[in-house]
């Protein structure tokens, strides 16, 4: 068999349709709209020094409860989730409201 006879003959399978087993193209992915209703709480931070601050700041994201059912953990524990929720998930707290909020967190269940 020469180059040229087997050039033609993948040449022509070229042209050949896609097996049948194939199937049809797959359907394009469609996108809708879906709502979501997230449950809601009315449920605060316990009054105390920052409590405020706690309260303005994260309960833009986590409920109180979430927050509150934490193990007990100690102050550089403290500072450091929430300096992780300021530099990784870019959590809007002010500056002047960081200390109290590691203080305020540090105080709701001390470590022993």
């Amino acid at each position: 068999m020469s180059l040229t006879h087997i050039a033609r003959c993948l040449s022509a399978l070229a042209l050949l349709p896609a097996p049948a087993l194939a199937g049809p193209p797959p359907e394009p992915m469609r996108f809708t709209s879906q709502l979501v209703e997230l449950p809601g709480s009315d449920r605060v931070f316990p009054p105390g020094p920052g409590a405020e601050a706690v309260n303005n700041t994260c309960l833009a994201c986590h409920s109180a409860g979430m927050v509150l059912t934490q193990p007990a953990l100690t102050r550089a524990q403290w500072s450091g989730i929430v300096d992780k929720m300021i530099h990784s998930y870019r959590a809007p707290v002010d500056p002047a409201d960081r200390q109290a909020i590691i203080d305020y967190l540090a105080a709701l269940r001390p470590q022993p």
